[in-house]
């Protein structure tokens, strides 16, 4: 297999963090470019060893302000824009990309929500391992999306998500089963208002009047300790009852309960508001 590193680079710009998903983009198509011009190493599985949003996991933000974005929900909206932009790259260069892994550690005895890269703190999951939960539960073969509220990939590899927010989506298709992640992006973490999206699943098997969706959903309300810690006023301290409440709201949520939709000319119409720095998961069963 071929490795390398490709990594972002947040600042920030007005008060707000401002990502550099451009940066991590670049760094894996200057690589995809390399090993495509080598015929021999081309169809090799390539594993990107560090995908991160930038390169020091250990670097809190009482060390850098910009860091904190990884306490809340702008990390995993960004991962979701990220892993699929890295995939069409690796479509387009003609290789073999399998894995992208999230360099994250845990870091002991260190304050609540302090700002490392990790994926809980003391005990407490936080909603990037949501975002990781979410594509475990997607299987079968990805599948082409298309929006009309996403930025383009060139675009997104030249100046990343600043001039207006992504609506954009990664699916897959298995036997009986459709899974279709969707998520609201901008670099800025800017407050913005939610989008009104609405999802069209075409390819039900003829002969299926009805599907079963469930919608897992990642945003300020949901699977999120982060802003429950933040309800509390941002106990170092919790008690026994706080950190239950904070071991509970960093699991994955559902948004709603399931529900059986009908399906018109083997296609069902899925309609949801996605606040900025959402994700969303649909799971699509027959």
């Amino acid at each position: 297999f071929i490795s390398f590193h490709a990594k972002g680079s947040p600042t920030i710009d007005g008060g707000n963090v401002t990502m550099g998903l451009n940066r991590e983009l670049n760094d894996a198509d200057r690589g995809f470019e390399v090993v495509a011009g080598f015929p021999r190493f081309q169809h090799l599985p390539i594993i990107l060893s560090e995908a991160d949003p930038e390169g020091c996991a250990a670097c809190s933000s009482k060390m850098n302000p910009a860091n904190n974005y990884r306490n809340g929900t702008l990390y995993p909206a960004y991962t979701a824009a990220a892993y699929k932009a890295l995939l069409e790259l690796s479509d387009r260069r003609g290789v073999n990309l399998i894995s992208m892994l999230s360099w994250s550690f845990e870091f002991e005895d260190r304050d609540y929500f302090e700002g490392f890269r990790s994926l809980a703190t003391n005990g407490v999951d936080k909603p990037i391992l949501n975002l990781f939960r979410m594509l475990g539960l997607m299987a079968g073969n990805r599948v082409a999306t298309r929006s009309d509220g996403a930025e383009p990939l060139d675009t997104l590899l030249h100046t990343g998500a600043r001039q207006s927010p992504g609506i954009d989506a990664l699916a897959t298709y298995a036997p009986g089963r459709a899974s279709v992640l969707v998520w609201n992006y901008h670099d800025s973490n800017a407050h913005a208002p939610s989008a009104p999206t609405v999802i069209d699943v075409r390819g039900i098997p003829a002969g299926v009047k009805r599907v079963l969706v469930t919608q897992y959903r990642i945003d300020d309300a949901h699977s999120n300790a982060y802003t429950a810690w933040q309800q509390m006023r941002s106990p170092q301290h919790p008690d026994a009852q706080q950190y239950a409440q904070l071991r509970a709201a960093g699991q994955l949520q559902m948004f709603g309960s399931p529900a059986w939709v009908d399906v018109h000319g083997e296609a069902v119409d899925l309609s949801s508001e996605m606040p900025r720095e959402s994700v969303a998961l649909f799971q699509v069963t027959w």
